[in-house]
């Protein structure tokens, strides 16, 4: 039995440590770009499979019982949360940003139908 605990630790440990590792990925790569939706796309991306990597070791190390099951909710919520809020912090800086053509190209109404019914 204490070597099924062993094994759970370790595995916690390497979970949480990968986490934090996709924590510290995110960081360089917000600071690294300048444009806004390069910063949401590293951040949501990083928060997504930091969050599940940090939630899953902590459930091994604590054990499944009612903790887990919270972690579980936890998680849940915030990967309903975080695409909405990305998506309304983009469309904030598609309609205010004035260098926008400058970083992508933005198409119109008419190229958008023609690539969406192709």
């Amino acid at each position: 039995m204490e070597t099924l605990n062993l094994i759970r630790f370790i595995a916690g440990t390497v979970l949480i440590g990968t986490g934090v590792l996709v924590f510290l990925v995110e960081l360089i790569g917000v600071y690294r770009y300048r444009f806004t939706l390069d910063h949401m796309h590293f951040a949501g991306m990083g928060d997504t499979m930091g969050l599940l990597f940090i939630t899953v070791g902590a459930i091994l190390i604590n054990g499944y019982n009612f903790s887990s099951l919270k972690l579980i909710l936890v998680l849940v919520f915030f990967w309903f949360s975080s695409p909405v809020s990305s998506h309304q912090i983009s469309r904030l800086v598609m309609d205010t940003d004035e260098r926008l053509k400058d970083h992508c190209t933005v198409l119109n109404e008419e190229e958008t139908k023609s690539l969406t019914e192709r």
